[in-house]
């Protein structure tokens, strides 16, 4: 028997082809992921599909065999056999198997999947939870159950992806556009393989359907939106007040209420500015510009152009419609030169007058009436987006719903009109990192929900808390008296929490988007499912609602009403040590734990030892490249962490290849802690040449010394929050910092002070309700003042913090000893969630 092997490398040449004949071709495009072609006819398609828009690929090692009349391609993680001169693949002249450095599989043509982990879906419109609760949607029915699209990963270990009826883009220089595929009764399919690691299967995704493009910084801060008859003065007023509430804002989202509703003016569909609300719409535009907020209007464009609308006239003669006539003219995603002259005449006019982004809200048709097989929602999303990348300096950003498979290029999400309640709130954590499996990383909720008539705090709370640990924060509600979500309008507990919650996400946001350049990079999502780092974990699979964000940090989101102050919130917790950041506890991973939440506490646990880039509060918008960065430093861990630190212009299109990364290392030995701010690495436009840092270790003993590159540094001790901080001042950031922190020998138990304290001496507060004459004896009295004393008297930080675990482990003694009677007794224990230590 005759047998050929070549072992080859192929990089960046045609295709990757590592066999043709006169009716089959085989590419490889990476060890894990080959296309897999017959034409009967001969002819291949060589044009970019909407799923696959990449026909050159990076170089791949592999093996090409000839024996016995078979052909068989070998990868470092696959094995495939394909009978020659045997026409259609099928299961009897096609198999693909698992290399040994992955879970093992056999793969034949006709096979399912068994462990599909899902992907996502158009739209949560009219959704309780999974549950549909209205008649107007177009692709759901009342009562069904929400059924997830199949993504690209299953525990199988492999997937297909079926091409063969996908339509292509014509390859037309002046824009690329719809064409149908030829109906040849072809075979096009994408096999990737992955076994568990299905950080590598999306990877190889991208390798072929198109990276997900990194939106613009200011889309990660707080968006505003409400479905409400603002006026320009309304607005302004609005703005004053996130001013003087020092609530961060980046983006403004203006419904359908910006044009024309009432009949002959306008309706669902309008163009035409409502000068009524907005009388000089050019001056409101700069207005938001002198106050750094971006702006987004809303488009229901399904209903077309009717006559009245103010450009009409030039697009009617542009379509060759006569003015006249009045004849509406039709929205049809698939004309080309309707869509053409639609940016000519009417959107590229208001771009230029200051409007930044469009908010797409397409609920009608599914399919386009002219190409067969065209979804709507994804050609409107690919219209769009790349309109903005041709003909925009500023990156590109859509703001729509899922329009199926290829279409995490067109990178936002508006998820629809959920209905207020504590089962969406539940059911959206799931949906948003399961929605990674597809690569759709930036799903946008009306967080508090939208349908409903009135607001509970508690629920909007815990709805935003989530949200600031979402893609994209933005909150939104159907027009309804009693569901404004202004923070200023709660009472002061719900507004003080959610201002800090809004703060928190401006704090993260460096950490943030060094993430979602992961995502530009890697395909990974910013909310991923936890069988991505965990997959050989059975708990990773089953707590659905966790996710971790980012490479750091675990979200377990409270998602039920608390009883008696807190919420009880189940947390599985993987192998390691997780720094519970609400708390301050440090708790061993490897279990399954129940933590309580007040409503200012979230379930929030990052990696032990991790050293992660945060801004200040200072922070409120985040258009500037020069804030000041804050080195935070999490307690546990052994050994060496570190963090690349990402930056990049924030809203320019060249992000690609110009932005620069600083690494951030943190190690302790003994009594000594040494924080490296590095040299930061690369360049991009309107790069500051220097930054403010500092540094702040949690969970901290005050230190014996600390220096900076060998000199005495500034410092102080934050007692409220039991952390060091070190100001670095302003420094070049081609000067690498290292910070050495030395500590006295003599320790404190540190762990889980935080929240103890903060509760404590926000139920001493309390308890001078229930009894206004109470005298607080020193051993109780000071409990409630232990991050004062500390403040005052750091170098006491030791004996303060060991008195207080004394009085606290013996709490109902303590209690007893103050006099306070047995029922205040049990609601001080309960107010604070004691247990005894």
């Amino acid at each position: 028997m005759q047998s050929f092997i070549f072992v080859l490398h192929a990089q960046n040449t045609q295709r990757n082809i590592a066999y043709t004949d006169d009716n089959v071709r085989f590419t490889v495009i990476s060890d894990g992921a080959i296309r897999l072609e017959y034409a009967p006819d001969g002819k291949f398609v060589d044009d970019r599909s909407h799923i696959v828009v990449n026909r050159n690929y990076p170089q791949v090692d592999y093996k090409l065999k000839t024996r016995g009349g078979w052909v068989e391609i070998t990868t470092s993680k696959m094995k495939m056999r394909y009978k020659k001169n045997s026409g259609q693949f099928t299961d009897k002249n096609l198999v693909i198997t698992a290399s040994k450095e992955i879970l093992p599989f056999t793969w034949k043509p006709g096979m399912q999947q068994k462990g599909n982990l899902k992907g996502t879906y158009r739209t949560l419109d009219g959704m309780d939870g999974d549950t549909q609760t209205q008649t107007w949607v177009a692709d759901t029915k009342k009562g069904d159950k929400l059924k997830l699209e199949d993504g690209l990963l299953a525990t199988d270990g492999w997937t297909l992806i079926d091409d063969s009826q996908g339509l292509l883009f014509d390859d037309n220089k002046d824009w690329d556009w719809v064409k149908e595929r030829p109906a040849n009764g072809g075979q096009d399919w994408y096999f990737i393989a992955y076994g568990h690691d299905y950080k590598a299967a999306l990877k190889d995704y991208t390798l072929f359907a198109g990276k997900v493009p990194l939106p613009p910084r200011y889309a990660f801060g707080y968006w505003w939106s409400r479905y409400w008859l603002y006026s320009d003065r309304e607005f302004r007023n609005l703005i004053d007040n996130f001013h003087t509430y020092q609530i961060p804002l980046d983006v403004l989202v203006v419904d359908m209420d910006w044009h024309y509703t009432e009949q002959g003016k306008g309706g669902w569909t309008g163009w035409t500015w409502n000068r009524d609300l907005f009388p000089n719409p050019k001056e409101f535009l700069g207005y938001l510009k002198q106050n750094d907020v971006k702006i987004t209007l809303n488009l229901h464009p399904a209903d077309g152009v009717a006559s009245y609308e103010e450009k009409y006239p030039g697009l009617a003669k542009d379509m060759g419609v006569d003015p006249q006539s009045k004849q509406t003219i039709p929205w049809i995603n698939s004309d080309k030169k309707f869509i053409k002259n639609m940016f000519k005449n009417v959107l590229t006019p208001m771009e230029k007058d200051g409007v930044d982004f469009w908010w797409l809200d397409w609920q009608q048709g599914i399919y386009d009436p002219k190409v067969k097989n065209l979804s709507n929602t994804w050609w409107i999303n690919y219209a769009f987006f790349s309109n903005m990348e041709k003909n925009r300096d500023t990156r590109p950003i859509l703001y729509h719903r899922w329009g199926g498979l290829g279409n995490h290029r067109y990178q936002v999400g508006f998820s629809g009109d959920a209905v207020v309640s504590w089962k969406s709130l539940d059911f959206q954590p799931y949906f948003n990192s399961t929605a990674s499996n597809v690569l759709y990383g930036y799903w946008s909720h009306d967080l508090g929900g939208h349908i409903g008539e009135s607001i509970d705090p508690e629920m909007y709370t815990r709805w935003l808390q989530f949200g600031a640990l979402s893609p994209i924060m933005r909150t939104h509600s159907q027009k309804s008296a009693g569901l404004n979500k202004e923070p200023w309008v709660f009472n002061k507990e719900y507004c003080d929490v959610l201002r800090k919650t809004i703060q928190q996400r401006y704090e993260m946001a460096p950490y943030i988007y060094t993430m979602a350049r992961k995502g530009y990079d890697e395909g990974l999502a910013l909310c991923r499912p936890m069988y991505y780092d965990y997959p050989d974990n059975k708990e990773a699979y089953e707590f659905r609602n966790e996710y971790m964000f980012g490479d750091d940090i675990l979200v377990a989101p409270a998602t039920a009403p608390a009883k008696d102050g807190y919420v009880q919130v189940r947390v599985w917790l993987p192998e390691g040590e997780w720094y519970e950041l609400h708390t301050g506890t440090l708790l061993k991973g490897g279990q399954i734990v129940e933590r309580p939440f007040a409503i200012d506490e979230y379930p929030i646990y990052v990696k032990a030892g991790a050293v992660l880039p945060m801004y200040t509060r200072k922070v409120m918008n985040l258009n500037g490249n020069d804030e000041e960065v804050v080195v935070t430093v999490f307690p546990g861990g052994n050994g060496i962490s570190s963090f690349n630190f990402y930056e990049d212009n924030g809203n320019d299109k060249n992000y690609a290849s110009e932005y620069a990364v600083t690494k951030l290392t943190s190690s302790s030995q003994g009594q000594e802690r040494t924080i490296v701010i590095g040299k930061r690495d690369g360049q991009y436009k309107d790069m500051p040449e220097s930054r403010s840092f500092k540094v702040k270790v949690l969970s901290s003993l005050v230190p014996q010394s600390v220096t900076v590159n060998g000199q005495p540094a500034k410092y102080e001790y934050l007692g409220e929050e039991f952390a060091l901080s070190v100001d670095l001042s302003v420094l070049s950031c081609d000067q690498e910092k290292v910070i050495k922190i030395v500590y006295p020998t003599e320790t404190a138990d540190m762990n889980g002070l935080l929240g103890v304290s903060r509760r404590i001496a926000k139920s001493m507060e309390q308890l001078k309700y229930r009894d206004s004459y109470i005298c607080f004896k020193e051993e109780f009295g000071k409990m409630g003042s232990l991050s004062e004393a500390v403040i005052y008297a750091p170098e006491k930080i030791s004996s303060l913090v060991s008195d207080f675990w004394k009085s606290y482990t013996d709490l109902p003694e303590v209690l007893k000893r103050q006099g306070l009677n047995d029922e205040n007794k049990a609601w001080f224990l309960q107010s604070i969630c004691w247990s005894k230590q």
